[in-house]
């Protein structure tokens, strides 16, 4: 076990910020169980980051900080089955070749790949999907180190409490050590994605929820002006985009040219509603197919903060219309888009979809603008819609708020005065959400 220096961690957003005692990077499930006893012998917290994608303090260690970059191995791969098992620190874009090499796929994913496994799956990470649900859904067993040293693993059918509560659980039950993945597979996806307008989309969601495999839009405030985005299996070949087509979409407009656009919104915001019509129409229509895990995730340099809720999925429709609404009524200048997604319901006690059909809506803002007046307005509107917030995106709310809207939180909270009295696993955020 090798301790590092201290120093000022940040998160990849810049918005979250801390300088641990001390740095550990574990190598093995003893060394992290022997960090946690040690922070335990001199009355420390202790987490575990990942990458630093989170938005929220999350991944905040005011004590003693983990990195997971010695967790990595793959421990296990049986391809009759699909059964994967890899430690938590693995990145997911590392995951994604290592399952392409041996035939095999995750059966839905988020937009990114830059999440450890464990920090992805920890914070409820989902992606939009008809049948197939989020990271959470597709974990079968986890390793786990608990708050007195002890090392666990916890499944369907071993401790199944523990199972649901820690997969999507924020390292607040114990440190996530290893974790098996049921995968499927490899596929090919073909994603077709079309301009359309405001009531256009709104008027046929349910059709194109129930026709599709995983369906998702983007919204560009102060116009009519949405991209649908329509992904389904097929046979192949894959027949992706040319590598200049690749670049000229995904790399040159949507980052590089999005970022310069961002840098003028920010010194003037009244611009804003022009500048995202132009952005709008740039998005021409495009239909191109390739290896699942390419297509189900992008690149992405714009530096931003974001916020995203859960409400029930009947409620979407006007949910959406009620936002438009705000918008006019507030006044606001946003130059990103706002993203839809949809998923099947979960059985993670703490998945944002946990027991009912969900809609996640999700806002964000260039990480040099105010963000406050913004999330606030849309956090109370997506509030009073029943919504859950993203374990990992920017929201105010706390335990008093999340009981009423998560079935199983007391539960939770139970569980967590257990496992861990003494808050071992606790930082300010975890306090926040779950109580002291």
């Amino acid at each position: 076990m090798s301790p590092g220096s201290t120093h000022t961690w940040h998160n990849w957003a810049g918005n979250q910020r801390a300088t641990p005692h001390r740095i550990v990077t574990p190598r093995t499930t003893a060394e992290v169980a022997a960090a946690v006893r040690t922070a335990a012998n001199d009355g420390r917290t202790v987490r575990m980051a990942g990458t630093g994608h989170s938005f929220t303090g999350a991944a905040v260690a005011e004590d003693v900080l983990l990195r997971p970059t010695g967790l990595t191995a793959v421990r296990y791969v049986d391809t009759a089955s699909g059964l994967v098992t890899v430690e938590a620190g693995l990145p997911l874009r590392t995951f994604n070749r290592i399952l392409e090499e041996h035939g095999l796929a995750l059966a839905n994913m988020g937009d990114i790949q830059e999440q450890t496994v464990a920090g992805a799956s920890q914070t409820g990470t989902h992606g939009t999907g008809r049948d197939a649900a989020g990271l959470v859904s597709q974990i079968t067993a986890m390793e786990m180190v608990l708050a007195d040293g002890s090392v666990v693993t916890c499944s369907p059918g071993e401790r199944p409490d523990l199972f649901d509560a820690a997969r999507a659980g924020l390292g607040s039950l114990g440190i996530v050590t290893a974790m098996t993945w049921r995968t499927v597979p490899a596929f090919v996806l073909q994603a077709r994605e079309e301009p359309m307008r405001w009531d256009e989309v709104l008027e046929r969601v349910d059709e194109f929820d129930e026709a599709n495999e995983h369906f998702e839009f983007y919204w560009f405030p102060h116009t009519d002006n949405c991209l649908t985005k329509r992904n389904n299996r097929v046979e192949g070949p894959a027949e992706p985009l040319s590598r200049f087509k690749y670049w000229l979409d995904d790399e040159f407009l949507s980052n590089k040219v999005f970022g310069l656009i961002n840098r003028v919104t920010h010194r003037v915001p009244k611009v804003t509603p022009f500048v995202n019509g132009i952005s709008a129409k740039a998005l021409g229509a495009r239909t191109y197919s390739d290896t699942s895990y390419k297509v189900f995730t992008s690149p992405r340099t714009v530096r931003f903060k974001e916020q995203e809720y859960a409400i029930p999925r009947e409620r979407l429709v006007q949910t959406l219309r009620d936002l438009r609404a705000l918008y006019e009524k507030r006044g606001w200048r946003i130059s990103f888009p706002i993203e839809v997604r949809l998923l099947p319901e979960e059985d993670a006690w703490l998945s944002m979809a946990y027991g009912r059909r969900t809609a996640f809506i999700a806002i964000h803002v260039y990480h040099r603008d105010a963000h406050e007046d913004y999330f606030q307005g849309i956090e109370e509107l997506l509030t009073a819609a029943g919504g859950r917030p993203h374990w990992g995106k920017l929201h105010t709310r706390d335990a008093t708020y999340l009981e009423k809207v998560y079935p199983r939180f007391r539960d939770f909270q139970g569980l967590r005065d257990e496992l861990d009295p003494e808050r071992r696993f606790a930082n300010p955020y975890t306090r926040q959400v779950f109580g002291s």
